[in-house]
């Protein structure tokens, strides 16, 4: 057994077969072994940890010290404790072990390798003996293992009291964040029949740019134009997709179009969005205490913000009652909001928000409820997660009024569906121009703002609803 799989085993990491080194003939000279077996390791990673646990006692708390500043002591006298027990390592299987001790205690155990991993977008743990990776849209197995449930349990209490949120048979879910921004979803037993589950969608240190997009094929260059004319023109959008479409992020590049003089308030459940300008106030939501008690909610936080002369209101997203006060915010003078909503389609959307603000419990007739949609919502983009895994904009609609009863819509930019696949399955189709010049135009002309001619092209589709 080489060192990698040594140490793997000791860390309860299964190998995989093709890692599996091929036995040496009969004939073949003896090999010195000087490491020593996997329940020795397994002891040794034991014995360190707690020691380190020890040596650092409530360092691990210190507000005053950096991360960084305590990952290096904690190495530092990791070092020394492994040193001290006068075991046979070579100098990498001393390192190594160094490392994985260090992720057990400081970082995040077995995870820690995929989160250092730029090219791992979403971790999937479903209990202690499998955990699924989502690397360029396709998910795959991991060869990453949990010791043990308690091993699991440890991690996730480690990242959910680091926020100041907390997990237990009495409060068995939870939503939380890493520092960099990625978002944390936790279940433990008993709802979680198998295992605990543990969710963690990472977000790019540097945040994607519209350019990042456009090179993507998530929006075409004529797309990003108008979008940004129309941040720039406080129109109310609403960024409407399923689960994992990649709405938080669209909505960090719509974001980054506000001008850098503009008082942003920003509200989210966790904090998520990564915004550039300097003039950003960034609100939370909290959960009650152990007593049931000190809840703060969306709605409470959007209530608040009004009171805080924001330019722009950012809600990460309505999913409830909270809708309706944001449609308020929009038709009161708070022009410019921004927001994102579960649902399939720009009609979707709609039918979903007139839920939504019924969920205030507000005994409010529904042709009002579509009133005020219509009068607050200006643009809907609509993102979708293809089959080939790419997320793409299919559509950027304008909600135009109302007729009779209806909320009327016209898209302004569709996805080209007709130009089929490529030999890999991916998609050959952009969105394209319907060459219907949206009524909301004329708001551009008014405040000086050019769009290119060729935004609006000849007409490639035509959709409308």
């Amino acid at each position: 057994m080489n060192l990698a799989d040594r140490l793997d085993a000791a860390a309860g990491i299964t190998p995989s077969p093709a890692a599996e080194q091929p036995k040496a003939p009969a004939t073949a000279a003896p090999v010195k072994e000087t490491a020593p077996p996997p329940d020795a390791l397994s002891g040794l990673k034991q014995r360190a940890g707690n020691a380190l646990f020890e040596r650092i006692g409530s360092r691990l708390n210190d507000p005053a010290m950096g991360e960084d500043e305590l990952l290096a002591y904690a190495r530092e006298e990791l070092t020394q404790i492994v040193d001290a027990e006068s075991v046979p390592l070579t100098g990498d299987e001393k390192q190594r072990l160094v490392s994985q001790i260090s992720d057990d205690v400081m970082g995040y155990g077995p995870l820690q390798k995929l989160l250092d991993d730029e090219s791992v977008s979403e971790i999937m743990v479903n209990g202690p003996d499998q955990i699924f990776v989502e690397q360029n849209g396709r998910v795959t197995e991991s060869d990453a293992r949990f010791k043990t449930e308690d091993h699991l349990r440890r991690v996730i209490e480690k990242i959910v009291s680091r926020v100041g949120r907390r997990i237990d048979e009495s409060s068995p879910m939870v939503d939380a964040r890493l520092a960099d921004g990625s978002r944390v979803n936790a279940v433990i037993p008993p709802l979680a029949v198998n295992g605990s589950s543990l969710t963690i969608r990472k977000f790019a240190a540097d945040p994607l740019k519209a350019a990042d997009l456009v090179r993507f094929g998530s929006i075409s260059p004529e797309m990003a134009e108008l979008l940004d004319a129309c941040v720039k023109a406080h129109l109310n959008i609403i960024v409407s997709g399923g689960t994992g479409t990649g709405k938080t992020t669209l909505l960090n590049v719509l974001s980054s179009f506000i001008p850098p003089g503009e008082r942003i308030v920003t509200i989210e459940d966790a904090v998520e969005l990564q915004l550039q300008q300097n003039h950003v106030v960034r609100l939370e939501s909290r959960p009650s205490n152990v007593e049931g008690k000190g809840e703060i909610t969306i709605r409470d936080l959007l209530k608040n913000s009004l009171r805080m002369r924001p330019d722009r209101i950012v809600v990460g997203e309505c999913r409830g009652g909270e809708a309706l006060d944001m449609l308020q915010a929009m038709n009161t003078g708070h022009d410019g909001s921004l927001s994102t909503i579960h649902s399939n389609s720009p009609r979707d959307a709609i039918s979903r928000m007139e839920t939504l603000v019924l969920m205030a419990g507000m005994d409010l007739p529904l042709r009002a409820v579509r009133e005020q949609i219509a009068s607050a919502v200006d643009v809907i983009v609509q993102l979708t997660r293809l089959r080939d895994g790419s997320r793409r904009v299919t559509h950027v609609t304008e909600v135009q009024g109302m007729e009779g009863d209806v909320v009327t819509l016209q898209d302004a930019f569709v996805f080209d569906y007709s130009a089929g696949v490529d030999e890999d399955g991916r998609f050959l189709g952009k969105p394209v121009s319907t060459g219907v010049r949206p009524k909301f135009t004329d708001k551009f002309n008014d405040l000086g703002i050019k769009l290119s001619p060729s935004v609006f092209g000849v007409p490639s589709m035509a959709g409308s609803r």
